[in-house]
């Protein structure tokens, strides 16, 4: 199914589903360009009700990558950017070199439970980031593929036992080591296992398996089975979308809603992405 956008002053958007609810392609536009209201709304509902959405053949600058993610808000600078640039920026470089620095710095302590890395960015923070728009610079031959998960689809997978089971209770991200790597700190904090999103009322299931989840009020046992049972519905294929990256190619997501995984099957070959995101506007009921 393509969905179409009119609007008098831009191209035409297309809207392309790649699966039933999670992930979109949008062409039609050229992001470089700045957006009409009309069409930043639209991509906006289109990343609400995608979770995720994926632009082709874009050439932006690092000035036009951030003056597009403008669009949908205050960019949010992580602790953890490279500083080899002296302008500031809300760049920050996903670079394959950089990884294996930031694994090293995170690397699991003894006695840690061991989980493929799906995750949501700053989750560790009290207000994670809304969006994040991840674009393509240099990139490996084959390889390198991202996967993103419907969180929401996730949730709808458990049992109702499990539901019952996790309702009410609370999650650990722990990033501390990460940022004392990079000579800040933060305290841990915990969200909700089960969170209602916001602006689209869908229960998700939203854990980071980066940051050491521990559930709050169980013990190790118990809690290692409920996060199971979550990490086994990030895992199927029917809850995901996996976006192959070429050059030019651009992710906008929704980092309230789905969670994401990056397949690093590319060996030692160089790969760079650079990502902005886009901070949320702080709520008493996130406190």
């Amino acid at each position: 199914m393509t969905t179409v956008a009119e609007n008098p002053v831009q191209s035409q958007l297309t809207v392309r589903p790649l699966q039933p609810t999670i992930g979109a392609e949008i062409s039609g536009i050229d992001i470089s360009q700045p957006l009409t209201p009309a069409v930043r709304d639209e991509i906006r509902a289109t990343v609400l009700r995608y979770k995720v959405v994926f632009f082709r053949d874009q050439d932006l600058t690092q000035e036009r990558h951030e003056a597009f993610a403008s669009e949908f808000g205050p960019l949010y600078s992580h602790p953890g950017a490279p500083k080899a640039d002296p302008r500031p920026t809300a760049i920050h470089r996903i670079s394959s070199d950089d990884f294996k620095k930031v694994a090293k710095s995170h690397a699991p302590q003894p006695g840690d439970d061991s989980w493929d890395p799906y995750h949501t960015d700053t989750s560790w923070r009290l207000v994670p980031t809304w969006g994040a728009v991840l674009r393509a610079v240099h990139l490996p031959a084959v390889g390198g593929d991202t996967v993103w998960v419907d969180a929401a689809l996730a949730y709808q997978g458990l049992s109702d036992e499990v539901k019952e089971r996790l309702d009410g209770l609370h999650v650990t991200h722990d990033f501390r080591s990460a940022l004392h790597a990079a000579g800040h700190d933060y305290p841990i904090v915990a969200h909700p296992v089960v969170r209602a999103h916001r602006e689209t009322g869908e229960k998700i299931a939203w854990v980071n398996y980066t940051q050491r989840p521990t559930i709050i009020g169980l013990d190790r046992a118990e809690s290692r089975d409920l996060l199971s049972a979550v990490h086994d519905q990030y895992r199927k294929p029917e809850n995901q979308v996996r976006f192959t990256w070429r050059p030019g190619s651009v992710a906008f997501w929704d980092n309230r809603a789905a969670v994401h995984y990056a397949v690093r099957n590319y060996g030692d070959t160089s790969r760079l992405l650079e990502r902005i995101l886009i901070a949320d506007e702080p709520q008493w009921a996130d406190l």
